[in-house]
């Protein structure tokens, strides 16, 4: 098993993944995750995410962020321990377990395939080798979150045939995944939201989820959309394309606090005042 380092500045990760900009492939991410079947069916057993939804959304992006920004083999574990009860028989018969090798590690890899598209829709397409530079931090997490290291195909071409594979020959369209496309389609309002506030929530709400879908649909990748018989036309493409345009153009120009998440930012701010400190030891 390779050693386990921590991320820090100057990784990939460190700038990207705690960015808000990834929650525009958040929900395409769940849909590729849920069409595994054996995580399809531990979800729609022992997830909230119809119930939920939100504090689903604030759990998944505080502990995505622990793994880059705070301490990535601790949230790692917690993880698996939360995973390790998570079993059962699905509507097909077929035994699953949360942990199951080849699922645990789609979960971690379909994020890498979904950080590619982020980059292609809204930023900067990455090069091969900036590709092949992510894919090596990719590992990196793998080890952090205990993925199988046989789960985890040795370099980027092997990565790319391994997931053309699996989209091929390893999803399904599961329930659970067409169960996430119909949650996203009806936002439902926030906790919290005041009383008054909650009636005007519903224009809101109907907005907020047609733009959902139309950008989760958009941005899986269209043998992804075949399987599940999603529709999508050249014209809503183009819709998608000028859409990226404008967060690719946006989000660079956007103060650090409103381009990243809360631990992020602060896990960004305080490496920036580590190394002022220690610029300031050395020259003093």
């Amino acid at each position: 098993m390779m050693d386990i380092e921590p991320f820090g500045p100057g990784s990939m990760h460190w700038d990207t993944a705690g960015e808000y900009r990834n929650l525009l492939v958040a929900g395409s991410a769940l849909v590729l995750q849920t069409m595994h079947p054996a995580v399809g069916a531990a979800v729609a057993e022992h997830s909230t995410f119809k119930a939920d939804p939100w504090g689903r959304l604030n759990r998944t992006l505080s502990s995505v962020q622990k793994w880059v920004y705070a301490d990535g083999p601790a949230e790692g574990e917690r993880l698996r321990r939360m995973h390790e009860p998570i079993s059962g028989i699905d509507e097909h018969g077929r035994p699953y377990h949360a942990l199951n090798g080849q699922a645990w590690a789609w979960v971690h890899l379909s994020l890498f395939e979904r950080f590619i598209a982020l980059n292609r829709y809204f930023g900067t397409p990455l090069t091969v080798e900036q590709e092949r530079r992510l894919y090596a931090e990719s590992l990196q997490l793998g080890a952090i979150l205990k993925v199988p290291e046989r789960e985890m195909p040795a370099d980027l071409e092997a990565f790319w045939r391994y997931f053309d594979d699996m989209v091929a020959n390893g999803l399904e369209a599961h329930p659970t995944a067409l169960d996430v496309l119909s949650v996203l389609r009806g936002t439902p309002a926030p906790p919290g939201l005041p009383r008054p506030l909650r009636r005007l929530w519903t224009p809101v709400g109907v907005g907020s989820g047609e733009f959902n879908h139309f950008v989760t649909v958009g941005t899986l990748p269209p043998a992804v959309r075949r399987k599940l018989g999603l529709r999508w036309t050249a014209r809503e493409e183009r819709r998608l394309r000028h859409l990226g345009h404008a967060v690719a153009m946006l989000t660079p120009r956007l103060p650090e606090r409103l381009r990243y998440m809360p631990i992020a930012y602060q896990a960004r701010k305080a490496a920036r005042t580590s190394r002022r400190l220690e610029r300031q030891l050395r020259s003093a």
